[in-house]
């Protein structure tokens, strides 16, 4: 057992608080030449704007834009469900469009929007630490300050290009051409960000502070859940907040100074949500059920299960009754989602990282220190699909529609992005990142078939289908 216990659960905001952003207007003066004076402003005008104001609304029940998978790599692993496979039918032939260093390492995978805009995070001798690409050009459309810690946040792109991410103390909200929309103060930094099936923003930080926001305002829908217990005043009367930092070195192999070190898996259907939890004091991690619903957040089933920490991000299958979790013993997991009792483990012979890529009843792991394989679910067993022991994998795999798979491999010290069937894991096409060392930390895919690849060391590669 370690000893220096750690409380954690500290919130220092009510429901519906929240730091909205400047919206940068400006007051005319007098002197400008489209300023008219009040008195000058006919009737017929003051009728004609009431008018627009109560067709448009300030303010709609209605939200038109969308979340969810949607078009693009909306979230880190896809989708709510963290998939890690892709609608589009992906292209057998590929080739590198562009590549660019963005001026520093890279700790989370790229996210896409819908139109193709690429958002990743960094962390720079200057003030910039959020940067935005256009997919077609490889140029930069902005790049904003954050907390050094953005560099580990979650993040997430709705319909409209919006962007949802973390950082030290807060969750953000930008607009396509980087413009703050509001900010909400939270404890630790947000490692999960997802959306919810009513289309709010799910944030979970290091340190366990869960939180439903309003993508409008970042107003909190309901209150703020502590997965960790909220601390004890009257036995800690002088406990200080840790900074919001901490802990944030170890989430990458799940280890036990970072609580929560993983995107949670959500169930949009039914509100239910799974997270990886290690509890400081415990010997093993957990995988915990959650769910939001009846304005409020509360947990279901909780399962100690993962030996030496959690490995990777939970993984929902499609019809939500199972999930799978990989933890620091080399297992893959399949848990029944009802009450969190094991289906089976599969021993793959290296800790996955990261996550798995799930389509169907294919799972296909990730992992620096393991090769290319894919494991189908039977329903109570499993069995080893096909194996690539050739390729040693340096990333994530992905799937998309048609049977086609994207991995980065090593062949000696040159990095090659292989094309694969998902079905046999035969390689279709191969094409060498140029440059590139050590190994990747994502692989998205585009609305159009694109394939972007980010490098740890901090470089952007993108594929485009051949014509």
């Amino acid at each position: 057992m370690r000893s220096g216990r750690r409380q954690t659960g500290w919130n220092e905001q009510r429901p519906g608080d929240r730091t909205q952003a400047r919206s940068g207007v400006h007051a005319l003066p007098p002197e400008s030449p489209r300023f008219v004076p009040p008195r000058l402003v006919s009737r017929t005008a003051v009728l004609g704007l009431a008018g627009l104001l109560a067709l448009t609304g300030c303010g709609t029940d209605v939200d038109d834009i969308t979340v969810g998978p949607g078009k693009g790599w909306p979230a880190a692993f896809h989708d709510a469900r963290n998939s890690g496979s892709s609608p589009v039918t992906g292209s057998r032939a590929l080739a590198l469009d562009w590549s660019r260093p963005v001026g520093g390492p890279i700790a989370a995978p790229v996210t896409v929007g819908p139109d193709g805009q690429m958002f990743v995070t960094t962390r720079t001798s200057t003030d910039c630490v959020l940067f935005s690409f256009q997919m077609r050009t490889g140029r930069k459309r902005f790049c904003n300050p954050m907390g050094p810690s953005a560099i580990y946040a979650g993040s997430a792109v709705d319909g409209g290009t919006n962007l949802y991410i973390g950082e030290d103390g807060g969750m953000n909200a930008y607009n396509a051409l980087g413009q703050p929309r509001w900010r909400t103060p939270v404890a630790g930094v947000p490692v999960s960000v997802q959306f919810t099936g009513n289309g709010n923003v799910l944030s979970v930080t290091q340190f366990g502070q869960v939180d439903v926001l309003s993508r409008q305002t970042g107003d909190r829908m309901v209150p703020t859940y502590q997965m960790l217990g909220e601390p004890d005043a009257l036995e800690n009367p002088g406990l200080n907040r840790p900074p919001d930092g901490q802990g944030l070195d170890e989430c990458a192999v799940g280890g036990p100074q970072c609580s929560i070190a993983n995107v949670s898996a959500v169930d949009q259907d039914t509100g239910r949500f799974y997270a990886t939890v290690w509890r400081p004091g415990e010997g093993t991690a957990e995988l915990v059920a959650l769910r939001y619903g009846d304005k409020r957040i509360r947990e279901e089933w909780r399962a100690a299960m993962l030996t030496e920490g959690s490995a990777t991000s939970p993984a929902l299958a499609a019809d939500g009754s199972t999930l799978y979790v990989g933890d620091n013993a080399n297992r893959l997991i399949a848990v029944d989602t009802s009450d969190g009792h094991t289906k089976w483990t599969r021993d793959l012979g290296f800790p996955p990282r990261g996550g798995f890529s799930i389509a169907d009843d294919l799972i296909i792991p990730a992992g620096d220190d393991g090769y290319l394989l894919a494991v189908r679910d039977l329903g109570d067993t499993s069995e080893i699909a096909w194996e690539r022991k050739d390729l040693a994998l340096r990333g994530r795999p992905v799937q998309t529609a048609g049977g086609t798979g994207y991995t980065v491999a090593s062949i000696g010290e040159t990095l090659t992005l292989f094309t694969f069937d998902t079905a046999t894991g035969a390689t279709v096409d191969s094409d060498e990142l140029p440059g590139a060392q050590g190994t990747t930390e994502g692989t998205s895919v585009g609305a159009e078939g694109e394939v972007v690849v980010a490098t740890k060391i901090g470089e952007l590669f993108v594929f485009k289908p051949e014509k």
